[in-house]
């Protein structure tokens, strides 16, 4: 059987992202009794413990621009973003009725809220609220994070009706080592060779991942991965740039290939920070609660939705990435009303400007239709990236 090519790849990984329903989790769940789905928003959850009670984590990143929210709008105000209204829309239509649980990160009071928006919708449906530190100190940031661990374990036991052993936790633990550096090995090959591994191509790889069990989008990041070198494609006259903002409410698919056609190269971004968010391997030989707590505090990604304690440090992740990946500028892209980003992008934009890095910055919506304007506005920072380079 010959391997399969990144076409062929990407149109299942594209399948995928546009299934609303999840069928592929419905049929994981049915295929075996007792089999329970947990769904969680976007940034970060520790995956590891919900595969550690045999059950399958889902990525619900909000309904895109293929879902019309038409209950959604009844629950929240006009002024904050799409994706909470987006997810009330995906359970009031019973597109998620099959999940077991819903795990809602500390990302913005929005999300705090629709975790309670979301007990009152479906209070037979476990749901929970899981918060981070805000202090970076073991004894005291860590020690917190271990003891909200530990109550989401009790309650992941309560759903399976069994234990979790430091065993499953840390056999877990290495299936998803192994789908990070694999994730990890994606993002450097579009860093050297980004016409090779588009980034709107990359992005449906890694987001498939979050409706399967981690074995088998590790097999897909390898499959493409291993196609994406062998075959050749044309080298374009783009510019390489780093893309921020976008760690909650995903972008359209549309807007990723606008800046593509734009001529820019995206080689670094913070999409689904949550396949990335541990930047090095988490030890599997120790007690795993203690070894995800470390990871968190001292080996995970920046972001505007996680507190920064070394204001020295704000804003240098976006240095190093232009530096790290030969970027030429960075292109910030927010929601509009994402309190976390937009609240943070003047202190970014000026160690940009320290580091003397050109930016730009726009606001989206996951169901964004006019992608010109952002089209021209890119094209426009890409040829001024070339015209002053060139000066």
């Amino acid at each position: 059987m010959s391997n399969p090519t990144t076409t062929e790849i990407v149109a299942r990984a594209q399948e995928l992202y546009e299934d609303l329903n999840f069928t592929a989790a419905r049929e994981w769940k049915d295929a075996e009794p007792g089999r329970k789905v947990i769904g969680y928003l976007p940034v970060y959850i520790p995956r590891e413990l919900i595969h550690a009670a045999g059950f399958l984590p889902l990525g619900i990143m909000g309904g895109g621009d293929n879902l019309e929210v038409i209950h959604g709008d009844a629950y929240y105000q006009s002024y904050i973003c799409r994706i909470p209204r987006s997810t009330v829309e995906l359970g009031v239509s019973g597109r998620v009725d099959f999940v077991d649980g819903m795990l809602f990160p500390s990302i913005c009071d929005v999300i705090r809220n629709l975790s309670g928006m979301w007990k009152m919708l479906f209070p037979e449906v476990y749901s929970k609220y899981f918060d981070v530190p805000q202090t970076y100190k073991d004894e005291v940031g860590g020690t917190f994070y271990i003891g909200e661990m530990r109550e989401l374990l009790h309650d992941l036991e309560e759903l399976a009706g069994r234990k979790i052993t430091d065993d499953d936790i840390n056999a877990s633990i290495a299936a998803y080592n192994e789908n990070r550096q694999l994730v990890n090995e994606l993002y450097a090959l579009r860093a050297a060779v980004p016409w090779q591994a588009p980034a709107s191509e990359a992005y449906l790889i890694i987001r498939a991942g979050l409706a399967l069990p981690v074995q088998k989008p590790s097999v897909m990041l390898r499959q493409y991965i291993d196609a994406a070198k062998a075959e050749e494609r044309p080298m374009k006259d783009n510019s390489k740039v780093v893309v921020t903002g976008m760690f909650c409410e995903q972008p359209p698919l549309n807007l990723i290939k606008s800046l593509e056609l734009s001529g820019c190269y995206v080689v670094d971004d913070d999409f689904m920070l949550v396949s990335r968010w541990l930047t090095k391997d988490v030890p599997t030989d120790g007690d795993p609660v203690y070894e995800l707590s470390q990871a968190f505090l001292h080996h995970s990604m920046s972001t505007a939705a996680k507190y920064e304690p070394d204001l020295a440090e704000k804003g240098q992740f976006l240095v190093r990435s232009v530096r790290e990946t030969g970027a030429e500028g960075v292109i910030f892209a927010s929601t509009s009303f994402c309190d976390p980003a937009l609240l943070d992008r003047p202190m970014l934009q000026n160690v940009l400007k320290d580091a003397d890095i050109p930016f730009i910055a726009f606001k989206y919506a996951e169901n964004s239709g006019q992608m010109q304007p952002i089209r021209e506005q890119a094209g426009t920072f890409v040829d001024s990236i070339k015209l002053w380079s060139a000066a």
